[in-house]
């Protein structure tokens, strides 16, 4: 769908993942290539616009998923309260420019400590060191994620095996990868973030996911921003009448298979994947800013609402609108 929308133009659209440079890869974190639209984890984005990035947030999109701190059924942990005087593994990965999945695992943390009345001083904190990068080298494709199934499975390793042999006596998990390792190790439910009743408890890296684009390409043509967005809200329909085949593409995006992805996601997940730019959005996106300044993983603050534009999105609805109606 986007190369039938910029092929006229010339303007080819191709993943970072069309790179076997991973100075490019890395964009996904540091945003630093031109003309870049980037959507997922609002983490890297945040830190990447605190050190000075030239981004704007365009949109956003809500997809509640499986958040859990689990414990091995042997620990006696049944809650929340549970959790004094315990262990909680914190991975640290050594050769990231970004360590987003431990900002993730500590912020899934405060929140069920919070759910409990406890203090972080109340349990422990073990540094997990991970060598591994998230983002993997060689494979380059023109087409597909930059985040492969197999990384993904291997995310949590070092804390599982933590786990099993007794180090830690607690984890944080998250999405289809993170149901299907419970499940594998017959993990228990501590916490279960994920079906919180509370919103801001369910805020983390991956809820809500943002689209941020290049500041300069959204200046200087906003329209080619709103064709992209209009793109994506094709998609978005197309995925609405095929539940099938989005879930197969999800699958292999997170490296599950459907009945994993519909676990963790919804089983609606298909209908869920419209544009929006919507006041729970836009406060999660401040608040996670807060919290990673609060926490040390960005160093310097900015505005947040300045860092989002809503123009862009606004065009595209009324392009998407026009076009629907031939």
């Amino acid at each position: 769908m986007l190369d039938d929308e910029f092929r006229a133009d010339g303007i080819v659209v191709q993943s970072l993942n069309a790179s076997s440079d991973m100075a490019v890869r890395e964009a996904h974190y540091n945003h630093g290539q031109t003309n870049l639209f980037r959507q997922g984890g609002n983490i890297p984005p945040i830190w990447s616009r605190s050190r000075g990035a030239d981004t704007v947030v365009v949109a956003t999109n809500w997809i509640d998923e499986y958040q859990a701190i689990v414990a091995l059924p042997s620990s006696g942990i049944q809650n929340a309260a549970d959790l004094r005087g315990k262990r909680l593994g914190m991975p640290r990965r050594l050769n990231e420019q970004i360590d987003y999945w431990r900002a993730m695992c500590l912020r899934g943390y405060l929140a069920a400590l919070e759910i409990a009345g406890l203090e972080p001083n109340d349990v422990e904190f073990v540094d997990l060191p991970i060598d591994e990068k998230q983002i993997p080298t060689g494979g380059a494709s023109q087409r597909g994620t930059l985040w492969r199934g197999a990384n993904r499975a291997r995310r949590q390793s070092r804390e599982a095996l933590a786990l099993i042999r007794g180090e830690i006596d607690a984890i944080y998990t998250a999405g289809a990868p993170g149901a299907q390792l419970s499940s594998f190790m017959g993990a228990s439910t501590v916490v279960d973030l994920g079906a919180h009743a509370d919103s801001g408890s369910r805020v983390n890296n991956q809820v809500p996911t943002v689209l941020t684009v290049d500041g300069e390409l959204a200046r200087s043509a906003p329209e080619t921003v709103a064709r992209y967005l209009a793109a994506l809200m094709q998609a978005a329909r197309w995925a609405h009448e095929h539940e099938a085949e989005t879930l197969g593409i999800v699958g292999g995006d997170v490296g599950a298979t459907p009945e994993w992805v519909t676990a963790a996601y919804g089983a609606e997940v298909h209908d869920r994947l419209a544009l929006e730019l919507d006041e729970r959005s836009i406060a999660a996106v401040a608040a996670q800013k807060a919290f990673l300044l609060g926490n040390g993983f960005i160093d310097k603050d900015f505005d947040a609402g300045a860092w989002i534009d809503p123009r862009p999105l606004e065009l595209a609805r009324g392009m998407d609108h026009e076009r629907r109606l031939g």
